[in-house]
């Protein structure tokens, strides 16, 4: 079966995704998705998306981790996909899809920057070492010095299996504060079982934890291996958080066709 394909990446977090919107993309197994997500033997990409019409919405997304599962809420992804619906000509001011997680808002600003709203956080767990909150999908986040030469790999799989969260697993993100408003945030991600270069709902988590103000309107600048995002959010307590909007470039890659 020969597939055509889109490539795009936002700040290094890659996907391919597949027009679905009238209809026509090939229903994928698990093995197929997993092998054009494969970098050695496939497209390449830390997941696959589709981009699908849904009555009420602009469009639905539908994702999948490279490993072939449905997953649930990807930050990236939805920044790509909005790009991709724009590329493909739903043009709009602001737009309104659905995901696994629920309803969410974008926009692309005049410098291509593709604003995507998340869901309201209303609940965090707070421990000694660590915190872990669900932005679209659950994280944890621990605080740590000289991220950049860390074993993310090694550390990140240890506790994204470790008995704690074994039911479900967990995507880990090792965040260090580089100065009032910035942090450094490096992830594992569950489903692609490895460190992305960038993970968007990661990155809103480490945002929320790291907010300068203690109520009210934060701005936190990311750096990620893969580039640099911005979160912006309200602190109601160290509990609610709303009104949040991921930020960063979405651009397309490449276009092509495999065969599955």
């Amino acid at each position: 079966m020969l597939i055509e394909f889109y490539k795009y990446q936002g700040t290094g977090n890659d996907f391919v995704i597949l027009d679905n919107f009238n209809e026509n993309a090939p229903v994928l197994t698990t093995e197929q998705i997993k092998f054009i997500c494969n970098r050695n033997f496939g497209v390449g990409a830390d997941g696959l998306m589709l981009l699908s019409k849904k009555e009420g919405y602009d469009f639905e997304m539908i994702y999948y981790n490279a490993d072939g599962n449905q997953s649930s809420m990807c930050g990236n992804g939805g920044r790509c996909l909005v790009k991709f619906a724009y590329d493909r000509g739903i043009h709009k001011s602001s737009y309104h899809f659905i995901a696994t997680d629920g309803e969410h808002e974008a926009n692309i600003d005049d410098d291509k920057i593709v604003r995507l709203k998340m869901q309201d956080v209303d609940n965090v767990h707070y421990h000694t070492h660590h915190s872990v909150l669900n932005t679209g999908s659950p994280h944890y986040i621990k605080f740590a010095e000289n991220v950049e030469i860390m074993d993310v790999p090694t550390t990140g799989k240890e506790i994204r299996y470790s008995t704690a969260f074994a039911k479900e697993g967990v995507n880990v993100n090792f965040v260090e504060i580089l100065d009032e408003d910035t942090i450094y945030v490096r992830t594992y991600e569950r489903g692609v079982e490895n460190e992305t270069l960038s993970c968007g709902t990661g990155v809103t988590a480490a945002a929320l934890i790291s907010a300068h103000n203690e109520n009210g309107f934060n701005t936190v600048d990311v750096k990620t291996k893969g580039g640099k995002l911005s979160v912006e959010f309200i602190k109601i307590d160290d509990q609610h958080f709303e009104n949040i909007w991921l930020c960063g470039p979405a651009i397309f890659v490449f276009k092509g066709e495999i065969i599955v």
